[in-house]
């Protein structure tokens, strides 16, 4: 057995505190059959996959937070029509659904209550604290072919936003190509990946790591502004956010099959969070600067230089960034 990995005996000890109280050593240990010295280990391993436990003498162990736990039996029966699968603790879910895909269909998903080897954009680190995302890889086919596949992550940024809203998280922007924010901050991230061969029909795994609620003990690990979903309300069902945002995506990636970004183009420039304000576009050395104006029919970003020329930016390595940061 990994180190890391959630044993039905971890599990199980999960379950037990899951509910945010105070549970002493020797009372956890008398309903998992085994010592206190060794409910303390499997704490220790607890903490390591992000979770904050903290431990008070004479009272025992507890969470930070109370968490609920997805539940693949009521995943599975509400979304019926496809494939579930929930993996506690996983390296990555995209990584594996990719592995998997010709057992796959449109819509199946895979969810994972943490990542350890979780990662964004260029291959950057994605932090993934058990619990404290929403971590899920979806699986769809394009039987016209990787051609038509440009600016799937902006629609797949407008599913997860309706799927929010309609859960009543309203206030939540885009940015280009695939972040979801937050009040000028990463609430977020979209990562596609395509398999497939010219002429043929394209594969795609489309992975999302939305911010729940993150734990005092990861939050130092994050190398860029972020936000989380409880700034909006207390996330009260996360099996239900599940099913929503799996929902949501499955009626939007059925209407891009069909009509592409240019269906959704108008929705973006309402979502875009740099819409209107200054902007710095960095492809490596070269730095453009210029007022973003949203997007056009097939996605591309669009800048006013100073001169009033529109520039349009599609693909590649490009980031975009508010004029004043300093970070790239």
């Amino acid at each position: 057995m990994s180190e890391f990995e959630l044993s039905p005996l971890r599990n199980s000890l999960l379950t037990l505190l899951a509910d945010g109280q105070f549970h002493s050593g020797s009372q956890l240990g008398e309903q998992l059959g085994m010592s206190r010295a060794a409910i303390g280990k499997h704490i220790q391993v607890l903490k390591a996959l992000g979770l904050d436990v903290y431990s008070v003498s004479g009272r025992g162990y507890k969470l930070a937070v109370p968490l609920q736990l997805l539940d693949q039996a009521r995943l599975r029966k509400e979304l019926a029509a496809n494939r579930v699968d929930l993996v506690p603790v996983i390296g990555s879910t995209n990584v594996h659904w990719m592995s998997l895909l010709d057992e796959l269909k449109n819509g199946d998903i895979c969810v994972a209550e943490c990542q350890t080897e979780g990662r964004g954009r260029r291959g950057r680190p994605w932090v993934s604290p058990f619990g404290g995302q929403l971590i899920m890889s979806m699986y769809w086919q394009l039987e016209q072919g990787m051609s038509v596949a440009m600016g799937l992550s902006l629609a797949v940024g407008i599913a997860v936003v309706e799927a929010l809203e309609a859960q009543g998280f309203a206030g939540v922007e885009l940015k280009w190509p695939n972040d979801v924010y937050l009040n000028g901050r990463k609430l977020a991230g979209i990562l596609v990946e395509l398999s497939g061969t010219a002429g043929g029909p394209c594969q795609l795994v489309i992975g999302i790591g939305l911010n729940l609620v993150l734990p005092n003990t990861e939050q130092a690990r994050i190398d860029q502004p972020w936000a989380e979903l409880t700034e909006l309300g207390p996330v009260d069902d996360r099996n239900a956010l599940v099913v929503a945002l799996s929902q949501q995506l499955q009626r939007s990636l059925a209407v891009f099959e069909q009509e592409g970004i240019a269906a959704f183009s108008q929705q973006w420039n309402r979502l875009d969070y740099f819409n209107g304000k200054p902007v710095r576009i960095l492809m490596g050395e070269q730095v453009v600067l210029g007022i973003a104006r949203g997007i056009d029919s097939q996605g591309a970003l669009l800048l006013e230089l100073e001169s009033g020329k529109i520039k349009r930016f599609l693909g590649g390595e490009i980031s975009l960034r508010a004029e004043n940061s300093q970070k790239h």
